[in-house]
């Protein structure tokens, strides 16, 4: 028999979650938001039924997704559970990548088996969300015995998955947040850097687009630390202190970010085995004192 599945927030994960296991043969029962405007794609993909209140979706459901956003997710929780929409059986998820299982603990009264299934992707659309889930690396942590279950959706998702301890959801999202977040500070601070060399701002953008692509395929093909190229890499001492110099003329706001990320990878580039000991420590004199980084 085919699983019901019911979603708890409408937005674009629970969107592209409900759209991509319709298309794979489970059945959507129900949706319910509260934007009711939200639901209008889910139901156009599913012909899924729109509920005003979540207890009529979590009733109908063997399956059900809560997709709210996060400081929402336990506020739902619980107001299922006062009104007895949990039951038996039943298999409880949300996708946060912050929380564990733990939040959805008012479903357990019920006899509901509880899961937090988080994709490391972002998601800038609908349309992006339904193409990048397929390939994507999810993170399951929660009741053991629901386990299979979340197997089988991920699979179903098209992912790869790995299983998670409770207490290190927190850690696992800040490396997560680390990649995504500050992928786009980093970004940012090449792209001043350019501008203040007299690049203007749209063009910088572009212009380093490309090579980050090409970074992210070699690390992709190679790994870290072979992936690491530039001056630190080749223990090119003299263009680093010249970018420094630089900087402390055209671009001072940005040189102690600068410093920070050259501190961090140096044990890197040693690590890459094409620097000596010597250089290291030199670098890392020029980087300035702090605490030791490590790869």
């Amino acid at each position: 028999m085919t699983a019901k599945v019911g979603i708890i927030g409408s937005g674009v994960v629970g969107t592209a979650i409900g759209v991509i296991l319709f298309r794979q043969g489970y059945g959507i029962t129900g949706v319910c938001d509260l934007d009711p405007e939200s639901t209008v794609q889910l139901v156009r993909e599913t012909g899924c039924p729109v509920f005003s209140h979540p207890g009529d979706v979590a009733v109908r459901a063997d399956i059900l997704f809560i997709t709210a956003n996060d400081g929402a997710i336990s506020k739902v929780a619980e107001s299922l559970a006062e009104t007895g929409s949990f039951h038996n059986e039943q298999t409880v998820i949300h996708m946060s990548g912050a929380h564990s299982a733990a939040i959805l603990a008012p479903a357990r009264a019920s006899g509901a088996r509880l899961l937090s299934v988080h994709p490391l992707q972002s998601f800038a659309s609908l349309e992006a969300a339904i193409l990048n889930l397929p390939g994507s690396v999810f993170s399951i942590e929660g009741d053991k015995e629901a386990y299979d279950m979340a197997v089988e959706l991920v699979q179903a998702l098209g992912g790869e998955y790995f299983f998670i301890a409770s207490d290190a959801k927190p850690l696992y999202h800040a490396g997560a947040c680390v990649v995504s977040n500050y992928l786009v500070t980093l970004i940012d601070l090449g792209a001043r850097l350019l501008e203040a060399a007299g690049i203007p701002s749209r063009q910088a953008q572009k212009a380093l687009m490309p090579l980050v692509r090409g970074t992210l395929n070699n690390i992709e093909k190679v790994g870290i630390p072979l992936a690491l190229t530039g001056p630190l890499a080749r223990g090119d001492i003299t263009t680093v202190a010249k970018h420094l110099e630089c900087m402390a003329a055209m671009a001072p706001d940005q040189a102690d970010l600068y410093r920070l990320l050259g501190k961090y990878t140096v044990p890197i580039a040693a690590a890459k085995g094409n620097i000596s000991g010597d250089t290291v420590r030199d670098f890392k004199k020029i980087f300035g004192p702090g605490q030791d980084m490590q790869s």
